[in-house]
């Protein structure tokens, strides 16, 4: 009986699964239900091509980490094999508790709880499920196993689940520029003082790293088409809520309407058992199959705001480098209102004022620590000769308004 499964991946080629918890995981219900959400929610909308599933990125960090647990022991850091599969078993979970579209439904549908702190809870009940065997790689997905550096290759700025996301995404999309030499970082990663490092010969591909990374994040994932198309999502979502609780007929399948007529924070989840069984039937189809059908709503606001997404009649998008003028803002509201007939207080579901604030390189998060060979460490900012720390402790902030056409 062969001992491994072999999925056939676009961006890595032919990845093996070995049999047992790893091989569990993959075919759980919650894990396939990845298979029925977008990487990059409606980015597609900007970029095509960019149809590709959560499950696949989620199959394309477990092989990095493959890779990376190898290229290690290579090196002389002692893994146990028990270790090994508990990291890979971690980073196979690591989005399980992603919602359709991503973030769009952590400031929707429900309140307070995170994807991440989901995927913690979805964990623990598949661990459950499978007598324990989960349990060392729930350790060091927590943080709390000593070999600090396991929890690294999860969670942190040279993460598997960065590496593989920033590789496929640009695969999906087309966008060479942001392309990322993946296998070049891992065979440089290495361990000094149980932390992740990086050997330094690799500092020129951590330097692409830094760079693609911001060049992924301005044209794709806050690209302003994205960024405008997310807030109508988020808009409809919260008018149609809006509306059921008010006692309004509105279509929904069950799971959804789950969310549309609770309050559904950290405290349901751990209290209603509904909670997290809706959640775990949730997927993009819900959403879409909501919004073909609000488009015949007899709320007109419902009604148009649904209609526009599926047509893809978006709304008007404007970017600045300083907050917009209050009397700019206002002429617009009044101009929804007038075009529209709707009240000034209706006007926030045709528009959204926010800014998205994203840096190269975060000094809170994990630094990237170059290793040198007489065993010196310095932070990248410190040992690259073209990144020097004001460029990348700037913090770019951009504010968008967007609106709907009148």
């Amino acid at each position: 009986m062969n001992d491994e499964k072999i999925i056939n991946d676009p961006v890595f080629g032919f990845i093996k699964i070995p049999r047992g918890p790893l091989l569990d995981i993959i075919k759980h219900p919650w894990m396939q239900r990845l298979t029925r959400i977008k990487q990059l929610g409606l980015t597609s909308i900007v970029y095509p091509s960019a149809q590709h599933a959560r499950f696949l990125h989620s199959i394309g960090s477990f092989h990095l980490m493959s890779e990376a647990i190898n290229s290690l022991t290579n090196k002389g850091v002692f893994i146990f094999d028990s270790e090994a599969e508990a990291v890979e078993a971690a980073i196979l979970m690591h989005d399980i508790g992603h919602g359709p579209f991503s973030h769009v439904l952590e400031n929707t549908l429900i309140n307070g709880i995170s994807h991440e702190d989901i995927s913690l809870i979805m964990m623990e009940q598949m661990n459950r499920e499978m007598k324990g065997a989960l349990t060392l790689a729930l350790k060091i997905f927590k943080n709390e196993y000593p070999k600090r550096f396991l929890h690294q290759l999860i969670s942190s700025q040279l993460d598997m689940d960065r590496l593989d996301y920033l590789r496929r995404d640009c695969f999906f999309t087309g966008l060479t520029e942001g392309n990322i030499g993946s296998a070049r970082i891992i065979k440089m990663l290495n361990v000094a003082n149980d932390r992740l490092v990086v050997d330094y010969k690799g500092i020129y591909s951590i330097e692409n790293y830094l760079i693609s990374r911001r060049l992924m994040y301005w044209q794709v994932y806050l690209h302003k088409t994205t960024v405008a198309s997310e807030k109508m999502l988020l808009n409809v979502l919260n008018r149609a809520k809006g509306l059921v609780r008010n006692g309004h007929e509105v279509f929904a399948p069950p799971c959804l309407k789950y969310f549309l007529s609770n309050d559904v924070n950290a405290e349901l989840f751990k209290c209603d058992s509904k909670a997290l069984y809706y959640y775990t039937l949730l997927d993009d189809t819900d959403i879409w199959s909501a919004l073909k059908e609000w488009t015949e709503n007899n709320d007109n606001i419902l009604s148009i705001l649904a209609s526009d997404i599926i047509n893809r009649n978006l709304f008007k998008v404007e970017v600045s480098d300083k907050p917009f003028d209050e009397e700019y803002i206002e002429n617009i509201r009044k101009s929804l209102s007038d075009r529209y007939n709707i009240t000034k207080e209706e006007t926030c579901y045709f528009m959204s004022i926010d800014f998205i604030q994203k840096d190269m390189y975060d000094f809170n998060d994990d630094h990237i620590s170059i290793l040198y060979k007489d065993g010196t460490i310095k932070d990248i900012s410190e040992a690259s000769d073209i990144l020097d720390i004001v460029l990348l402790s700037k913090k770019n902030r951009k504010y968008y308004l967007c609106y709907k056409r009148f």
